[in-house]
């Protein structure tokens, strides 16, 4: 697929706030929280060849290394800006993450080469065909048996959520997410065993953490 073609949605749709990030998602979206439930039910083992797709600031990738420093931890991100802020973190926490520069439709890796795959607050920024092409690499670069693990924008579950994303939806593409139709999604990639895990409210709306398994 043409890169330059692609619906991509940088940061809180604006280029200019990259820098900005993670303060806003750590106090905005609970974002420390999110990560934690996420490694925890990703149950890494020492060995694994992990992936943090859409990276961003590498937060994710940095937590998933230093709960499990035997595993190899990858992080794949479309936005160069946003990576060059990843590898002052890394360097940072002085931890040995490989990071990348490459779209979720194209990415730069064998078939069936990861055991995990974790893509946390990713889909949002994509069209629809665009996820489903996003789930379907995803499905080609993942061992059989491999597991993928998402936390992104779901669907509301009370009055006060459905406000929030009436408003959130002026500013991110998140109405795919927001009428449930990710696990629909990770379905039409060929993934089995798909289950919401948890959902988590937040101030700019619900976010749902799910995971799915490519059969063996």
């Amino acid at each position: 697929m043409n890169k330059t073609n692609s619906t991509y949605i940088p940061t809180f749709s604006h280029e200019g706030l990259t820098f900005g990030c993670d303060p806003l998602v750590k106090w905005f979206m609970r974002e420390p929280a999110i990560h934690i439930h996420l490694v925890e039910q990703g149950r890494v083992e020492k060995g694994q060849r992990v992936l943090d797709l859409g990276c961003g600031t590498a937060a994710l990738a940095v937590l998933i290394k230093k709960t499990h420093p035997g595993a190899d931890v990858i992080g794949i991100d479309g936005d160069r800006n946003i990576l060059d802020v990843a590898k002052a973190k890394t360097r940072k926490q002085d931890v040995s993450i490989p990071l990348f520069d490459s779209r979720v439709f194209d990415l730069p890796c064998s078939d069936s080469y990861f055991d995990r795959v974790f893509a946390s607050m990713l889909f949002y920024h994509l069209a629809m065909k665009e996820k489903i092409l996003a789930a379907k690499e995803i499905y080609r670069i993942l061992k059989p048996g491999g597991e993928l693990h998402v936390a992104d924008f779901g669907m509301p579950r009370n009055a006060l959520m459905a406000c929030i994303a009436r408003i959130t939806r002026h500013f991110e593409e998140v109405d795919d997410n927001v009428q449930g139709l990710l696990p629909h999604v990770v379905f039409a990639a060929d993934f089995k065993q798909i289950e919401t895990t948890m959902e988590l409210m937040t101030i700019l709306g619900t976010i749902s953490l799910l995971k799915a398994k490519k059969p063996r």
